[in-house]
């Protein structure tokens, strides 16, 4: 089993296994056919109110974000949930919509995950 990221405008590939969106809003500009996707797990986002601080901070506040987002993670069924899944299947790819591919939620609920058991890529 392997978790990725991918970014949501990025094509879906057959290579990306099950495809779960792992943010709390829909991305702007993609339809549900484009993003392929086979899951939707908005409750494994960060909560609306660290999300909203995040989207107002810089990248260098990125590590306190994290820190933050991992502590809602150890309380989040549906992080666990994502354990779950990716012990089920071969590949899982997590689809968010951030530009930045290194300073994003998603990274941070990947390494979340690789620290719980499952296997990520990078």
């Amino acid at each position: 089993m392997a978790i990725v990221i991918k970014r949501v405008h990025d094509a879906p590939d057959a290579s990306d296994g099950v495809r779960i969106l792992v943010d709390r809003l829909w991305p702007r500009g993609i339809s549900k056919e484009r993003a392929e996707l086979d899951d939707w797990a908005k409750d494994a986002a960060p909560s609306p109110g660290l999300r909203t601080e995040w989207h107002r901070a810089d990248a260098d506040r990125f590590d306190e974000f994290a820190a933050r987002y991992r502590v809602e993670l150890d309380a989040n069924a549906a992080a666990q949930a994502l354990l779950g899944v990716a012990h089920e299947h071969d590949r899982v790819t997590l689809v968010y919509g951030a530009r930045d591919a290194v300073h994003n939620h998603a990274a941070v609920l990947r390494d979340w995950l690789g620290e719980h058991g499952a296997d990520v890529e990078r």
